[in-house]
């Protein structure tokens, strides 16, 4: 990348600083827009730093939302952008590890990018020509692809505890290295003392977008590294040094490399199942056994799904992930160690795909994808006998899900009333006729039927609950 004096200003910006012109201040691009512009990335979010205090600038557009006015921030609605913008400020110390306890406006576009947190997003674009202000040297760090601190990383780390965690996000979004002096304070004790104190939601929304990342891998093991993981997520340092390999040649990884392996493996496009493929074997080290056969020691992780689901569980509660989330990774994690044979009856498919959900399959066979990518770091080979294994096993399902087969009590063609219109009473049998009814056509669907179904529930009452 070679360094630029000035960069275009999209003309909505262009509108917009004419009005902050025309009433006699001075406005800049800031932060992220700026660097992804440099790196000829599309930008989708614009924040400004002006002159203007919080109130002039809400004097001079006619829709600001006082977002953080308190901290210098209002937001403009125009053009339909929402524009942050914040007035020019130096900030003293930050007591609780994210906001400032005093907030004074500075004079200069310069003293306003010295109190952010790295080079690469401590750069300013005039909003009047595009030309660059970069008094840290961004530019260098983003050609040299590395993230570096602003001034001192212990005086930037102790001001918001987030930061390490920022920057470990920002190393495996654009595939950056972190400079050496700010990697090594990221594990200095009061760092971490500073990060343990910021909000799990704030670090799960970070660790979220670095599971999305393309190479989740790099930061879960900077996490690790630095000590981090340990503060949010301490049930997974036992994965560590969890051997796995032996005579069958299973598994090249620990339990934590596997972990990694297998996010990197798991689609991008889900963060569902890059959820299960962090998850899906944490419980491995508490059930881990050895037995020697034929001389040879074999290691087995047996139920280690029910471990695994129950940890996957107790992590993302106390990280506050929404419930609906919490219950579908938990469920594929507990159904990861299907193994489909080819032997499998049509009853059989039709009974794996009860307990699994139609609407869970397709990230069931991803996050198997993930696992196999996660044994020894290599994708699942297109024509090998697992790929054929899950590709029959999704025909097979498809299949199903095209002939209607029932897969809930709902789908009978019966329900509770016309049971009862039999004479049935409503109650515990009603129900176990039911269920007797589900069973019947899981194994025969072509018994879904209304007149059948009833004919069926009849025999079953008279044989079952009133023989006399």
């Amino acid at each position: 990348m070679n360094k630029m004096n000035r960069i275009r200003i999209p003309s909505d910006l262009v509108k917009v600083n004419e009005i902050f012109k025309k009433n006699g201040y001075k406005a800049y691009l800031v932060g992220g827009a700026v660097r992804d512009m440099l790196r000829k990335k599309e930008v989708h979010d614009w924040d400004l730093a002006t002159n203007a205090t919080p109130e002039q600038v809400m004097k001079i557009f006619h829709r600001v939302i006082p977002t953080g006015i308190a901290h210098g921030t209002v937001t403009i609605h125009i053009f339909g952008h929402d524009i942050e913008t914040t007035t020019f400020r130096t900030e003293s110390t930050y007591s609780d590890g994210r906001h400032p306890d005093k907030v004074a406006f500075a004079s200069t576009i310069e003293e306003d990018l010295s109190r952010r947190d790295f080079t690469i997003n401590a750069m300013a674009a005039d909003l009047d020509d595009g030309r660059i202000v970069d008094p840290f040297g961004g530019q260098d760090d983003l050609k040299k692809k590395i993230i570096r601190t602003v001034g001192s990383p212990l005086e930037r780390f102790d001001e918001d505890g987030l930061r390490p965690v920022r920057a470990i996000r920002f190393a495996a979004q654009l595939d950056f290295v972190i400079d050496d002096e700010t990697l090594k304070a990221i594990s200095e004790p009061q760092v971490l003392n500073k990060t343990s104190s910021v909000s799990v939601e704030r670090f799960r929304d970070e660790w979220c977008k670095m599971l999305l990342t393309d190479k989740p891998g790099i930061s879960l093991r900077l996490l690790e590294q630095t000590g981090i993981l340990d503060i949010f997520i301490p049930e997974f340092k036992v994965c560590r040094g969890c051997l796995q390999h032996d005579a069958r040649g299973f598994h090249d990884f620990d339990v934590a490399d596997h972990l990694f392996h297998a996010c990197d493996g798991a689609t991008k496009e889900s963060l569902i199942v890059r959820l299960a493929a962090f998850f899906h074997d944490i419980g491995k080290p508490d059930v881990r056994s050895t037995e020697i056969k034929n001389g040879v020691e074999l290691i087995h992780f047996h139920k280690h799904e029910i471990v695994s689901e129950k940890k996957c569980r107790i992590v993302m509660t106390r990280l506050k992930f929404p419930n609906d989330t919490i219950d579908r990774v938990c469920h594929l994690v507990r159904e990861h160690m299907f193994y489909y044979e080819k032997n499998w009856s049509d009853s059989t498919v039709r009974r794996f795909i009860i307990r699994v959900g139609y609407e869970n399959f397709d990230d069931l066979i991803e996050l198997r994808k993930a696992d196999v990518y996660g044994m020894h770091g290599i994708p699942l080979a297109e024509l090998s006998p697992t790929f054929m294994l899950l590709a029959e096993l999704k025909t097979r399902v498809e299949k199903c899900r095209e002939s209607n087969s029932a897969m809930s009590i709902k789908d009978l063609a019966v329900n509770g009333n016309d049971l009862m219109t039999l004479g049935i009473p409503a109650g515990k049998a009603l129900g176990e006729i039911l269920r007797e009814l589900f069973e019947a056509v899981t194994e025969s669907p072509e018994m879904n039927d209304h007149e059948k179904l009833l004919e069926c529930a009849k025999k079953i009452w008279t044989s079952k609950y009133c023989p006399d």
